[in-house]
């Protein structure tokens, strides 16, 4: 019983960050099965071409380049409450016209490129805007214990959002499966509009300046700052060499270790798993080791368990076991890393550049991503996948160097916002 209650403290007893929470949690289950549902649709019923799949895909990852950073102008203009519950409306809407389109015999791809453009450009605002808002709705000092809740939710989605997605798609056809996510982003919607806490006003228009100077303040705070400085160095590194992951890690579990389809995605579903055991213990790390050492301690433990995917070989049960290790206890690693890393970029951005700072870092991190997936995709092709992912591994452990060179390492508690720390910067 007493564990029960101790469950229930913290900010389970906030009632503004239990509905966060929930509009959070409900529209990421939506999200994983629409990620199931809108390319089987593509597929089944529009029978895409290899082509036309590319095109879908690089419209719903293309906006964080195009639009991120003038998101991230808006989003430190305005109230970021009213632009949370826009963007689940208008993803709600666009999500919706995809089964009625279908029930009337109208849907075309050009629909589909629609939606996914325009949904990724509302996921756009509104990952900023969430970002930037949840310092507003919880003390800073309770950062860590949000976001990890906030990731356990996100863990449990990608644990079970695509099997459910694929159930429902032979239940209801891709297109009607496609209706729980729409759904699911008016049910968020309605939960961050209950919530109660008053939010500070925006800023007056007297104090606006022009749209690109504002994305440079951003900008130059992202790159001059030491501490976010070198959270975006360490990030950009970790993006660009996941791209290789990206490209290869499906490819050398089925052709190098002769693993069937099944069984790799077993693999990537148990990443879902340590995720979660990771938003679970981030806390209690974060506590015992301090921040800057939790954040290091993580990466490096990590990418070290990672080693063990290019080295895998041998019979098949050895080389399953040496590919999970990696994906439920390294995740873990990833975790306390990544809710730390958000943790400590909210804590130190001022409030009032928080979108523009992290659009700014969304801006820099997404886009090494894909020159990363390029970039192993040919050195795949030159030396092999093994060794290309060994280049990959070496690669994120380098990137650990950013933060053990930088204030980082010295901090055990989250520091003040940038503007106020005299001491980091």
């Amino acid at each position: 019983m007493a564990r029960m209650l101790i469950k229930l403290n913290g900010l389970w007893r906030e009632p503004d960050f239990l509905k966060l929470w929930t509009g959070q949690t409900i529209s990421k289950f939506g999200s994983y099965i629409s990620g199931v549902a809108l390319p089987l649709t593509a597929l089944l019923v529009l029978a895409a071409t290899p082509v036309q799949m590319g095109i879908l895909v690089a419209l719903e990852g293309a906006p964080v380049l195009l639009v991120g950073l003038f998101a991230g102008v808006w989003v430190d203009r305005l109230r970021r409450r009213p632009i949370l519950i826009a963007c689940d409306l208008g993803r709600a809407l666009l999500l919706g016209s995809i089964p009625l389109a279908a029930a009337l015999g109208v849907l075309r791809m050009e629909q589909l490129y629609l939606v996914a453009a325009l949904a990724g450009i509302f996921t756009v605002f509104f990952d900023i805007a969430n970002q930037s808002y949840l310092p507003a709705l919880v003390e800073r000092e309770r950062l860590v214990e949000a976001n990890s809740k906030l990731g356990s939710s996100d863990s449990l989605a990608e644990i079970s959002g695509p099997a459910l997605g694929g159930g429902l798609v032979q239940v209801l056809t891709a297109p009607f499966a496609i209706v729980i996510d729409a759904l699911s982003f008016l049910g968020s919607a309605l939960c961050v509009g209950a919530i109660r806490k008053p939010e500070a006003p925006s800023a007056p228009l007297e104090e606006r300046q022009n749209v690109w100077r504002e994305i440079v303040e951003g900008m130059g705070l992202v790159t001059r700052q030491p501490v976010l400085r070198a959270l975006m160095g360490g990030m950009c590194t970790f993006e660009f060499f996941g791209g290789f992951f990206g490209t290869l890690y499906t490819l050398y579990a089925v052709r190098d270790l002769h693993m069937p389809p099944a069984l790799v995605g077993a693999l990537v579903g148990l990443g879902g798993v340590g995720a979660l055991l990771g938003s679970f213990v981030v806390g209690w790390v974060v506590r015992r080791l301090g921040v800057g050492r939790a954040l290091i301690g993580a990466m490096l433990f990590a990418a070290t368990l990672q080693l063990l995917i290019p080295l895998a070989r041998g019979p098949l049960a050895l080389a399953v076991l040496m590919m999970a290790i990696p994906q439920v206890v390294g995740d873990i690693g990833w975790a306390v890393f990544l809710i730390g890393e958000v943790s400590l970029r909210q804590s130190v951005i001022p409030d009032r550049l928080l979108g523009r700072a992290n659009a700014s870092m969304q801006f820099f991190t997404r886009g090494v991503s894909p020159l990363g997936a390029l970039l192993g995709g040919a050195l795949g092709a030159l030396i092999g996948a093994r060794f290309t992912l060994l280049i990959a591994v070496c690669g994120i452990l380098l990137g650990s160097l950013w933060l053990i060179f930088s204030p980082i390492r010295g901090l055990r508690e989250h520091p003040a916002p940038a503007e106020e720390e005299k001491v980091i910067a």
